[in-house]
């Protein structure tokens, strides 16, 4: 069956601007043409119906990108989705300027956020949503900058670190798939597998930064003097103190 835009856009139940945005993410193939039109088939519906489905179930576009890259991997894939997916299911959204009046910050502030690559809001119908870690990474980014670090200073900061913690992401990822996915019979002990190594790994990368940044700041400390060493020796016997306490929920 062949389909005008507005008519494809109709039958996968999104507006026709939605199903443009989604072809210049490169979600959707590009038409075929008879003249100057353009035309759509029943491989373009099924794929709009898919982006759909996984836009409904908490999935980033950029998220989406890579799971239409596998699905030539066909059902052996779906346990992972379904397990990446429940960990996002029921949580409520915000919107740009929702997140903007809960956090009490301008809406720039988080525009600015997103042109720097540190925020991945989900695209719901053509808009930027977030979810509530959204919310709780914006006001401890707030504290931070309260603390009286410069905005574009710890842009920069947070853009290079948000590069690598990508492709550290992306190798995890792997290695959960070939070892665990492939290892596990059911879908229930994918996602149970999935739901009892995140907050370990979540721990386990926050307790590695908090040691690397003490040890660094350690070896400063060896070759400083006057109150700058009594300085940094205070904070430092602060976190030994202290635990860090790290949540996921």
């Amino acid at each position: 069956m062949e389909y005008r835009v507005e008519a494809l856009a109709a039958a996968a139940g999104i507006p026709v601007d939605t199903l443009r945005f989604y072809q210049t993410r490169g979600l959707l193939p590009k038409p075929g043409h008879r003249g100057r039109l353009a035309i759509y088939d029943a491989g373009h519906l099924q794929r709009l119906r898919r982006i759909r489905s996984l836009v409904e179930q908490g999935f980033s576009l950029a998220q989406i990108g890579r799971v239409l890259e596998g699905d030539e991997e066909g059902p052996a894939s779906e346990p992972l989705l379904a397990a990446l997916a429940r960990e996002g299911v029921g949580q409520r959204t915000y919107s740009r300027a929702e997140l903007a009046a809960e956090v009490g910050i301008p809406e720039a502030l988080i525009q600015a956020v997103e042109a720097a690559g540190l925020g991945e809001p989900l695209e719901i119908d053509g808009e930027p949503r977030f979810v509530e870690a959204d919310l709780e990474m914006a006001r401890a980014a707030l504290a931070v900058l309260g603390a009286g670090f410069p905005l574009d200073v710890l842009l920069g900061l947070s853009a290079r670190h948000a590069s690598h913690v990508r492709d550290v992401a992306d190798e995890a990822i792997d290695l959960f798939d070939a070892y665990i996915r492939k290892g596990a019979a059911e879908e229930e002990a994918i996602t149970q597998a999935f739901r009892s190594l995140l907050p370990q790994i979540t721990r386990l990368v926050a307790l590695h930064f908090q040691r690397t940044l003490v040890n660094r700041a350690l070896e400063r400390l060896a070759g400083s003097e006057g109150d700058r060493k009594v300085n940094l020796e205070r904070a430092l016997a602060a976190t030994r103190s202290s635990r860090l306490e790290v949540e996921w929920r």
